[in-house]
């Protein structure tokens, strides 16, 4: 490939390093076919329970600035399929955070997460096929035979989260 020849948002998922940088490129992706954007979200990973024919990946709280992830399928999916990762974390950033832009209904936002992953990464791509239908990935992402909720929210705050968004801190 031409060094000058920008990446692609597949080769950018690829490279990213962390749940900053993939959220970097969900937050890219909105704006290039959205033309939306928005600052100073927070991401905190927790423990939010797990059942074998469900799950939650992640919440985002309505007129809030943090997006809550799950920490159950991401260790999940790095036991069984690592190859998921990225893809799967970008699917769920990417939805949260097109709730976080004003879009409470579920199926909407659905839709919307799926327009957008085909537009950047095609039809072939796993966060693509994610966004359709994350359920034919349950193995890799719910524990089987185990269902539990926590007593309690407790979550930690990720460093760096949208850190583009805030100039004004070194």
């Amino acid at each position: 490939m031409i060094s000058w020849m920008p990446k692609t948002f597949d080769e950018r998922l690829r490279e990213a390093k962390d749940l900053p940088a993939i959220f970097e490129l969900v937050k890219l992706a909105v704006i290039k076919t959205r033309k939306k954007r928005r600052a100073g979200l927070m991401l905190g990973i927790g423990d939010l329970g797990n059942h074998p024919k469900g799950f939650l990946g992640a919440f985002y709280p309505v007129a809030t600035n943090i997006i809550v992830m799950n920490r159950i399928p991401m260790d999940r999916i790095k036991e069984t399929d690592p190859e998921l990762y990225k893809p799967y974390v970008f699917h769920v950033l990417l939805h949260e955070y097109i709730h976080a832009l004003g879009d409470v209904d579920e199926f909407s936002t659905r839709t919307t997460t799926y327009e957008i992953t085909k537009e950047l990464f095609g039809p072939d791509h796993l966060a693509t096929k994610m966004a359709e239908d994350y359920t034919q990935f349950f193995p890799s992402l719910v524990y089987p035979e185990v269902a539990w909720q926590p007593q309690s929210l407790n979550f930690e705050l990720v460093d760096n989260f949208d850190a583009s968004s805030v100039r004004y801190i070194h």
